[in-house]
């Protein structure tokens, strides 16, 4: 009989958790282990639908959970300031903030409300405008921040001559090109925050393999069929060479919660070349080491996402751009 992975998450209650990505697949289990835990859990969702849908399905399995369902695109920095307004309007201290959510080879190349490449757009410069708004209240709860990566962080490398991908699109190159890209700001996120005294713990995790929606049928993004790939993966999850919804969560949990996960670090399974199996710690990726490249990034991405860190230990990003949305 196959041993159970699983890992014990603590006991949560009492703090707000606060995740991207919630509504299905790995980020569905993430958000009900997260709410089974105690923690008072904020939903950011694009698809309402969905929304409604997962805050159903986690009440169903945990009857007291805690869900907050909120508006937010990740897609356009407009409707990330708003939703992080309506945060920082609460003032309610972050305790944990998990960043999952992503969108994985669009077939052609797209763009953000803001202009940008869909996938720079949304799995890195969303996420650091997300971060760089909500900072107050992240300081205040002493938070961790975990972003999750994907083992495509470790091939490729950010497109610096064409960040945009206006000149030659690719979708596997420009999907790297946004993990690596954000995987070097969760690092510098940390440096800064202990350099600052910000209180902040930033670390890295990904799921290793795992069917999951990123590479089914997405017609919003121009994906009318499931790719090859996802049907691969499928078999190999029920040969157990790749992992399931539930154990790709794992690492991402383990390093949002457990009191031995560290800032700077880097968490995923650690079976079959890192794409199944138990959570455990990793060598970062070397494409993630560059403190050079990791504050080149940090610059690009504040003019660009038009946010500002504190310099040193002094006042958080103003929500100049904040208003709250109906939900």
């Amino acid at each position: 009989m196959a041993r159970t992975i699983d890992i014990t998450v603590p006991d949560l209650s009492g703090k707000r958790a606060v995740l991207t990505g919630g509504s299905d697949g790995i980020g569905l289990v993430i958000a009900r282990r997260l709410a089974a835990a105690g923690a008072d859990l904020v939903l950011p969702v694009r698809d309402h639908g969905k929304g409604r849908a997962a805050a159903a399905e986690i009440r169903a399995r945990v009857p007291r959970a805690s869900v907050t369902l909120h508006e937010l695109d990740l897609a356009s920095l407009d409707s990330v300031a708003a939703f992080a307004g309506a945060l920082v309007s609460e003032g309610r201290p972050i305790d944990v903030l998990v960043n999952n959510a992503g969108v994985m080879t669009p077939p052609e190349r797209r763009t953000t409300a803001d202009g940008f490449e869909l996938q720079f757009g949304t799995n890195h410069l969303g996420h650091v405008a997300l971060v760089a708004r909500l900072l107050p209240l992240l300081r205040a709860g002493r938070a961790r921040v975990t972003t999750q990566l994907s083992v495509a962080a470790n091939r490729g490398a950010v497109h610096w001559d064409d960040l945009q991908w206006e000149r030659s699109y690719d979708p596997f190159r420009a999907y790297s090109s946004s993990k690596i890209a954000v995987g070097l700001f969760a690092m510098e996120l940390d440096r800064r925050s202990k350099a600052s005294g910000w209180g902040v713990t930033s670390n890295i995790a990904h799921p290793g393999i795992a069917p999951t929606n990123l590479l089914a049928s997405r017609p919003e993004i121009g994906r009318a069929e499931e790719s090859r790939e996802i049907r691969m993966i499928r078999r190999l999850s029920r040969w157990g060479i790749a992992g399931t919804p539930e154990t790709a969560a794992l690492p991402a949990l383990l390093a949002a919660t457990s009191p031995a996960a560290g800032g700077g670090r880097f968490y995923g399974p650690g079976r079959f070349g890192h794409m199944s199996g138990a959570p455990a710690e990793h060598a970062v990726y070397r494409r993630l080491r560059s403190a050079e490249d990791a504050r080149r990034i940090w610059q690009v991405s504040e003019q660009l996402a038009g946010v500002s860190f504190p310099a040193g230990s002094g006042s958080a990003p103003e929500p100049d751009r904040a208003r709250r949305l109906p939900i």
